[in-house]
């Protein structure tokens, strides 16, 4: 291929998503903040003069299918560049090829994917900073510890999944180190319809915190069978999948208050990064007629901003060799509409800048109660905060 004819042809990103499976409701609204970051830089030109055409396969959910995507994306398709897909599953998969072929890539929120591979051309976008395991869950036991009187001792209940081993590594590091006594840990299958035996099981404890690592499914059978059962910790929540989603909110609605959670943005005075508001009225505009996410919070801003690393780092090296942009993102810093971020070891963000937020005051199920920062309360950290903690835990 000459270079001119080069210059002509678009710039060719390629990934897979798992846009079907028990995922898909997340992986929707990352693909729809892509397309909306396609149509932004296409109008300003594109890259490297020019226009940039992004290839997505669905793997359904499956991380076995994800190493061949790849290797068709780079193969057949003969893609520019690739890109990780979303989750610590799928990412996982791709990076034995990825490795195999020396390839720069960045990774949407995938939890300590690197941290044994240690590959020097992997980036993520999640932020989570150099102890990823710990950070996710660290807000919350730190909320914990500085309750008076201090609360002692915790129950942990996690799904039995891959992505769920390495939050509950964390919670027992953060346990420990703010010495909190754990007097219950259990697994459950995701297959779990009625959590009110579980539930049962954990309120015989008496266990003052009650931690939970859940999937989207499952956090809607937990919320429910917490709120029916008079087991009342003083703290509940922590590292669940599910209530950052609108439609788990609306569905749940005043359930969900006192729960507290992890989240990665909030619509909150001091986490108005320059950009992010545009971006969402995009997002939130076209979410409807796609039947995704409505709200967005938690994936579009993170998803948009894996794709403004990329870009920068395309336009400011003016090149689309693995190597170099590689070596770009470990030593410079990205404005993005999640703020500014730059990588440390491992790839991670080098300063973690997790949120614990929790449900205050709802009291209906409508989607624009949730786009008032006033039911979704940044507890944790300070610099963030919008709000206090209701402590105890009272529905």
């Amino acid at each position: 291929m000459t270079n001119s004819n080069e210059t002509n042809n678009p710039i060719r990103i390629g990934y897979s998503l798992s846009l079907s499976g028990p995922v898909a409701e997340n992986t929707k609204a990352v693909k729809l903040a892509h397309s909306i970051w396609e149509k932004d830089i296409n109008n300003r030109g594109g890259l490297l003069g020019r226009k940039i055409e992004l290839v997505c396969y669905n793997d359904n959910g499956e991380s076995s299918q994800v190493a061949d995507i790849y290797k068709k994306l780079l193969d057949e398709e003969k893609v520019d560049l690739v890109i990780g897909g979303y989750g610590t599953n799928t990412i996982a998969a791709s990076m034995p090829v990825v490795m195999e072929r020396n390839r720069f890539l960045i990774g949407l929120m995938g939890l300590g994917v690197n941290i044994n591979l240690k590959y020097p051309n992997y980036f993520a976008m999640i932020p989570t900073g150099p102890k990823p395991n710990s950070a996710l869950t660290e807000g919350f036991f730190a909320l914990a510890a500085s309750q008076n009187p201090k609360p002692l001792t915790v129950a942990v209940l996690s799904a039995d999944a891959e992505f769920s081993k390495n939050p509950v590594i964390g919670a027992r590091e953060n346990a420990e180190k703010y010495g909190f006594q754990i007097v219950y840990e259990e697994t459950y299958s995701l297959s779990t319809e009625d959590f009110t035996p579980l539930i049962e099981k954990i309120k015989a404890t008496h266990a003052d915190l009650f931690f939970i690592c859940s999937y989207l499914n499952d956090s809607k059978g937990l919320v429910r069978a917490i709120h029916k059962s008079d087991y009342r910790p003083k703290m509940v929540g922590g590292a669940m999948i599910g209530p950052q989603s609108a439609s788990v909110k609306t569905e749940l609605g005043p359930l969900l208050n006192g729960f507290v959670n992890y989240e990665y943005w909030m619509p909150v005075p001091k986490m108005n990064f320059p950009g992010v508001a545009d971006m969402l009225a995009k997002y939130q505009a076209k979410a409807k007629e796609k039947k995704v996410d409505e709200l967005g919070y938690y994936m579009a801003p993170l998803a948009y901003a894996q794709m403004q690393v990329l870009a920068q780092a395309v336009a400011v090296t003016e090149s689309l060799n693995d190597e170099v942009l590689a070596e770009y993102c470990r030593s410079n810093t990205f404005e993005t509409v999640i703020g500014n971020i730059s990588f440390g070891e491992g790839g991670e963000w080098a300063e973690p800048r997790v949120v614990q937020v929790q449900f205050q005051n709802i009291e209906n199920n409508d989607l624009e109660t949730f786009k008032d920062s006033r039911v979704q309360v940044v507890v944790e950290p300070s610099e963030y905060a919008s709000g206090s903690l209701i402590y105890p835990y009272a529905p």
